[in-house]
């Protein structure tokens, strides 16, 4: 096990680590008023963004399934990491050298350092192995892989640009390669550059040309491979198989290239193969990508949604100009057999998006690296703006295979197709889509549109859910409704005392240095709600807001979370990240300074209420009373001080 990482170069990374540059390698971001931004959430299903970001306090939040942290925490949870692989991730990205807690042995010598965790180590494994086959493709071996890119119209810039590289033959050249530089035959295997035979271990890929894919991040997580020579009796294309690091129903090749040009240009376009990906990059195609060995599910679904910031807002419509408000999901696929199959795959994961789904063949049957070859670039772009609506391919596909010409074939093709045209997530395309199909089958309209009306009976879909309970911000219609966050027994938020005391605890941690120091001398009843009585203990322990003035905003909440329990601590992600309802950014100092003194008046007016009933249960003679009314007429006067706005 590795030793423990200093404290303060974990700080560090949290302070260089920009949590909104991170989070956009998984999320597109949009801003959410001054200083927060908000996208769909990467950790669960959602239609509407409920996914909060606010750089300025390093922490992220989710109001629809609870989820939150600081940067740390994100990649953990989004690249299912341990704390010490996360920390050394982004302390390489950016450039903090992590040192490591040195503890003694029973003897009093020190332990030598162990080596970083074991992700980062695969990881440099895959760049070492990436570099290896880049600098084998040009070397005297490779002449056949030079020539398969050649074939196709690919030089040697086209290869440098996509990492392109050739794994020598033999069975052990990458093997003595990475061992030279001091990886274990453990970390080899575990990589999956390495096979376990009967006699050891030996190099996975051998005499073939290949790519490496990248996790959206950047990070080189696997590689596949496409056979060069006949004598190779394995797969026309292998990739890496399941590792710590490469899932395939998880990656999408080019991503890294794509992500982007996707989330600028609100499309993406689903491509086969890597050289299609290529092909279409190098077309002017810039939002190509393509499954890994296998077909396109609902995990690639959830990533592109998320570059795409897939949501209810604008649903799909599509403009004069030919672009689509609220996205574009293209797929290509070869026009055989094989292709249309396919196509039929991807209608099924149509419902998982609010973007329009279209497909775009070919009519001679050619990919686009073909196509390229054989047409040049212009051709695959007219190829992907050709396209047509998923849900037309696939009906007609499904008429395809019926004789129209006989009422047996009429009536079989209806009752195929009627259940597609009900499946059509967009209820207002449904009457368009019958008349068509009517037209296409050659029946009569309301007799179309009652099988229709039957299918959508038998099977009635339903919009794309959480896969926890009560998750979908779908049903509330609201992006980011706080109330939703499940929590601890959560405030009433209807309750005006608990939105008061709710706003005044989200200006104390996100700026601390424009909250009056009158804050500072609250005590334990300050707060009525017990959630947020909790917080502000959190608070007090932290040293207050002159010391969150003096920590800096993200040192702050850090500071905070620390000083709460478990329960409590995402009661302070959640408030640290949630917006506030003033998002002019010339009059938050006010605005924060305010809600404090709100807060400040509540309480005094509940103190003086407290104050007046019991002076009312005392007798004016009785021992007592005029310290009580003293005590009235003090809280009184601090409290129109206060509205007089003199306490600083």
């Amino acid at each position: 096990m590795a030793g423990l990482i200093r404290r303060e170069d974990v700080d560090a990374v949290r302070d260089r680590a920009r949590i909104d540059e991170i989070v956009s390698a998984h999320v597109t971001l949009k801003p959410a008023g001054v200083g927060s931004m908000k996208g769909l959430c990467p950790f669960h299903d959602e239609r509407t963004p409920s996914f909060h970001v606010r750089p300025g306090v390093g922490r992220w939040h989710c109001f629809g399934c609870g989820e939150g942290g600081d940067v740390i925490s994100f990649v953990q949870k989004v690249d299912g990491l341990t704390f010490t692989d996360a920390v050394e991730y982004l302390a390489d990205r950016v450039g903090v050298r992590l040192r490591y807690e040195e503890s003694g042995r029973g003897n009093g010598a020190p332990r030598p350092r162990e080596e970083p965790g074991r992700r980062q180590r695969l990881l440099e494994a895959h760049r070492v192995a990436a570099q290896y086959f880049a600098e084998q493709l040009m070397g005297p071996g490779a002449g056949a892989a030079r020539g398969f890119l050649a074939e196709r119209s690919f030089d040697r810039s086209d290869a440098e640009r996509f990492g392109v590289g050739y794994a020598p033959t033999g069975w052990d050249n990458l093997q003595r390669h990475l061992q030279g530089r001091g990886f274990t035959q453990a970390e080899l295997v575990a990589s999956g550059l390495m096979s376990q035979g009967q006699r050891g271990i030996y190099d996975r890929f051998r005499g073939r040309l290949v790519w490496p894919i990248r996790d959206v991040t950047g990070e080189i997580v696997g590689f596949g491979a496409r056979r060069l020579y006949e004598e190779d009796q394995g797969p026309k294309y292998l990739n890496t198989p399941e590792t710590p690091l490469y899932k395939k129903s998880q990656v999408l090749y080019g991503i890294d290239q794509a992500k982007r040009e996707i989330a600028k240009q609100k499309r993406v376009v689903v491509v086969e193969g890597y050289t299609d990906v290529m092909a279409a990059h190098l077309s002017g195609v810039t939002t190509a990508v393509a499954t890994c060995g296998t077909a396109f599910g609902t995990d690639h679904a959830r990533i592109v949604r998320r570059l795409l910031g897939d949501t209810t807002a604008g649903g799909g419509m599509q403009l004069a100009s030919g672009a689509t408000v609220g996205g574009e999901v293209i797929f290509t696929f070869d026009g055989d057999a094989a292709g249309q199959k396919a196509a039929v795959r991807a209608f099924g994961e149509d419902q998982r998006f609010y973007a329009q789904t279209f497909v775009a063949v070919e009519p001679g049957g050619m990919d686009p690296c073909e196509l390229r070859m054989a047409r040049g670039p212009d051709a695959v772009r007219a190829l992907v703006d050709g396209r047509q609506p998923l849900f037309e391919f696939v009906v007609r596909t499904t008429l395809a295979s019926f004789d129209l010409d006989t009422a047996e074939g009429r009536v079989g093709a209806l009752r195929a197709a009627a259940p597609i045209v009900a499946g059509i997530r967009d209820a207002a395309l449904r009457p368009e889509y019958a008349r068509l199909l009517a037209g296409w089958i050659g029946m009569d309209t309301d007799r179309v549109r009652q099988e229709i009306s039957s299918a959508s009976r038998r099977t009635t879909p339903g919009p794309v859910r959480s896969s926890r309970p009560g998750a979908d911000d779908a049903r509330s219609g609201q992006a980011g409704d706080e109330s939703s966050a499940p929590a601890l027994p959560a405030p009433d938020p209807r309750d005006p005392v608990a939105r008061r005391e709710r706003l005044a605890l989200i200006a104390v941690l996100q700026y601390p240095q424009h909250v009056p120091p009158v804050f500072d001398t609250l005590g334990d009843d300050a707060f009525a709600v017990p959630a947020w009585q909790a917080v502000h203990a959190a608070i007090r322990a932290a040293g207050g807001v002159r010391e969150g003035a003096t920590l800096g905003e993200v040192r702050w909440v850090e500071a905070v979370a620390e000083q709460a329990a478990e329960p409590v601590r995402a009661l302070v992600t959640q408030l640290a990240v949630a917006p506030l309802p003033e998002d002019r950014e010339n009059v938050v100092g006010g605005y924060v300074a305010g809600v404090v003194r709100g807060l400040v008046d509540l309480g005094l007016t509940r103190r003086i209420a407290d104050a007046k009933s019991r002076l009312q249960r005392l007798d004016p003679s009785a021992d007592g009373y005029q310290e009580a009314f003293a005590q009235l007429l003090a809280l009184e006067a601090e409290r129109r001080t206060l509205r007089e706005g003199d306490v600083a």
